[in-house]
């Protein structure tokens, strides 16, 4: 149980991923449409289209938890199917090579309800 609550603790995805994909030094928000969901071990992905400064828009790619790290909170996978075409607000660390992909810390559903994943 210990392991496993390490795991999934934010010093987990520092130990496991800061060093080799993400900047950890500043939190990014993003709100757009989310387009897709991946569930799929070992990490979720939700996909978002956000407007950029330009107001074009950019596909961005969101890694999260496993699905069992949301089955234990009560979140399944058709919790983020609804949101498909509806707006969510994100807030994210970027990943180091500058592209679209992030791990997603927080989400906000187009209904009010948001869920931390820190």
């Amino acid at each position: 149980m210990a392991l496993l609550a390490f795991v999934m603790s934010g010093s987990a995805l520092s130990a496991h991923h800061s060093a080799v994909l993400f900047d950890l030094s500043k939190t990014l928000t993003f709100t757009g449409t989310m387009t897709k969901v991946d569930w799929r071990n070992p990490h979720v992905a939700v996909f978002v289209d956000v407007k950029n400064d330009s107001g074009s828009v950019e596909s961005w790619e969101f890694e999260t938890g496993a699905p069992a790290w949301f089955r234990g909170r009560g979140v399944g996978r058709k919790d983020f199917e609804d949101a498909i075409g509806q707006p969510v607000t994100i807030e994210a660390v970027r990943a180091k090579d500058g592209s679209s992909y992030g791990y997603l810390y927080r989400i906000t559903f187009g209904d009010g309800r948001k869920l931390e994943l820190r």
